[in-house]
């Protein structure tokens, strides 16, 4: 599975590598309500949490579904820009204004995006047009939740209102809490978008995208980079441009935009931010491994020493070549390593990687 952008014809100086006030904020705020999501930043995410003016909390808490269980359009605005080439502004107040140029219909569709389900793959009607369309999201937001039913209510009545609410909750967290974030992980974004932009200047896209993610690959001979998610969309750069976005607080996040008619755009996380974990297949792999019980049986003996396939066969009462397909199926998954002693060959657990499995499967999921 994974979100594909076709790039077929998408020229070198059309790829720009910007660092996002409004998606770090974005980024912020999902911290702040989902610290478990981001072991690193729940010291920070706890402290900010008690320094919030109640009024504030409050106010995070009527549209923290934009936040909370996904990543929504509205901190991505720049794509939105018809001629798909525009990109993140400098500061905050930069980026709400390329927001406000959105209109209310592409408005009201981001910001229904996760309350209602709203898909990518084609061109939705608005809700504020369309009387099936109103319909529909007022009946999925109520299913969501009263808070999600109140505040599409609110903005399909008045999408101004919400807008002009909108920013100044934006502006207000800047005040309480981002600005001095934005001053302390600008200059890292900043120092990693020269470094990925030189690295595309002087070694290309393959190596480019290499460095941004071991979830982002490159297909020369289709045009089109994979990010490797437990999704599945596509999206084209067609006569725009792909836009990649670093992010300090994101990890494990690799977020791609892939919405109909906006500006393809990836949000990854600057090297150093989390550990690297193995691919959503490769954790699949891992899990079905670990699935069979004479394989779990296996990894009892092999968690605690060294054992030929002979041994491993006596002990289980097995012939050595069913012994050698469980085996194969384990060391496939990554999860045995095998050392050769003379003319024996000894496997054992890779303790380090099932420890990890956890871990990477949420991080798999998460992505």
């Amino acid at each position: 599975m994974s979100v594909i952008i076709d790039i077929t014809g998408l020229p070198p100086e059309r790829i720009c590598v910007v660092p996002s006030p409004l998606a770090e904020l974005g980024m912020a705020l999902h911290a702040l309500s989902e610290p478990g999501h981001h072991p690193g930043l729940r010291g920070w995410a706890t402290s900010a949490a008690a320094r919030l003016r109640p009024d504030l909390a409050d106010r995070l808490c009527e549209a923290d579904f934009l936040w909370r269980s996904a990543f929504s359009d509205v901190f991505t605005p720049f794509a939105g820009i018809p001629g798909g080439r525009a990109v993140p502004g400098a500061t905050l107040a930069e980026e709400l204004d390329l927001l406000d140029k959105l209109t209310d219909d592409e408005f009201v569709l981001i910001a229904l995006e996760f309350t209602c389900q709203t898909g990518h793959d084609g061109q939705a009607p608005s809700p504020l047009h369309d009387a099936a369309a109103r319909q529909r999201a007022l009946e999925l937001a109520a299913a969501r939740g009263a808070v999600q039913e109140r505040f599409t209510r609110r903005l399909l009545q008045d999408p101004p209102v919400v807008r002009a609410w909108f920013r100044q909750l934006m502006e207000d967290c800047e005040e309480a809490f981002f600005a001095d974030i934005w001053e302390r992980v600008r200059p890292q974004l900043a120092a990693d978008a020269r470094h990925k932009t030189e690295l595309l200047r002087r070694k290309g896209l393959p190596e480019a995208l290499a460095a941004v993610s071991p979830a982002v690959s490159l297909d020369d001979e289709a045009a089109v980079i994979s990010v490797d998610k437990l999704a599945v969309g596509r999206t084209a750069t067609g006569d725009g441009g792909l836009v990649l976005v670093p992010t300090s607080l994101g990890w494990p996040h690799v977020m791609v935009l892939h919405r109909y008619g906006w500006q393809p755009a990836v949000i990854y996380p600057v090297s150093g931010s989390g550990p690297q974990a193995p691919s959503v297949e490769q954790v699949g792999l891992r899990l079905e491994a670990l699935a069979h019980p004479v394989r779990m049986q296996l990894c009892r003996h092999l968690a605690r020493a060294p054992y030929t396939t002979s041994e491993l066969a006596d002990a289980h009462g097995m012939t050595a070549p069913e012994i050698s397909r469980h085996l194969s199926v384990l060391k496939k998954a990554g999860l045995i390593t095998t050392r050769r002693r003379g003319r024996y060959a000894q496997h054992q657990l890779e303790l380090s990687a099932v420890v990890r499995l956890g871990s990477d499967f949420i991080e798999g999921v998460l992505r």
